[in-house]
């Protein structure tokens, strides 16, 4: 017995962190269905090319944006015959997570995929196409959830930052103020900073600049 075969797609929430506040990429779609509605980038898998979901949504990025993140985790999948009118489908989601850094220099190199991106606050959606708006919110639960335990907003920051940067990170992320002291002294104790020696500021206040000891999510309470 012949079975139809589902359309099957993957998707990426991307989130940077600027101005204290978190946002996603989005575009425009130029083709039905949903044309000219806000949408996540993504695509259709490619099975004759892509080894797996990751290797789609890699290939998706650099297609549309011209980089592939620093982050990136699978989300979960979103599934059903209403979710797209062309057909029963299922997109495998992504969270992927970029410094502000990175989309300017991306922005400024003039990829023209790139162009097309706006970036919304996650707490500010315009309508979206097909369920982007339940990924949205996954997205975001997930991120605010696992920040609250791990290393995780350390991926929103450059290269090198100060602990001020890093604490209001955590802050923006999770939505609430964190003592200093305590929040140092945590840092402190997981072991995962690494002093590179290099100031900023003026004379009187200058601040120290440190980096992630390596890129491996690190999970602990922050609380």
């Amino acid at each position: 017995m012949d079975y139809p075969l589902p359309l099957v797609t993957v998707d990426a929430v991307l989130l940077t962190l600027r101005a204290g506040a978190l946002e996603i990429a989005l575009h425009q779609r130029d083709r039905a269905p949903f044309k000219n509605a806000m949408a996540l980038p993504g695509g259709v898998v490619h099975a004759d090319e892509d080894d797996h979901t990751e290797a789609s949504i890699r290939r998706v990025l650099r297609e549309k944006t011209g980089f592939e993140p620093r982050y990136l985790e699978q989300l979960q999948v979103f599934s059903g015959k209403d979710r797209d009118p062309r057909q029963w489908s299922l997109s495998v989601s992504y969270v992927a997570l970029v410094p502000a850094a990175e989309l300017e220099a991306a922005s400024q190199a003039g990829f023209p995929g790139f162009q097309g991106f706006r970036f919304v606050s996650v707490d500010a959606l315009p309508p979206l196409a097909f369920d982007h708006a339940s990924i949205v919110t996954a997205a975001v639960a997930r991120l605010r959830n696992k920040s609250s335990y791990s290393t995780l907003p350390f991926f929103l920051l450059p290269e090198r930052f100060t602990l001020t940067e890093l604490q209001h990170t955590y802050e923006a992320i999770l939505q609430t103020r964190l003592e200093k002291s305590n929040f140092r002294r945590k840092m402190d104790a997981w072991g995962v900073l690494e002093d590179t020696g290099e100031q900023v500021g003026g004379a009187q206040r200058p601040a120290r600049l440190y980096r992630l000891k390596d890129f491996t999510l690190f999970d602990r309470s922050v609380g």
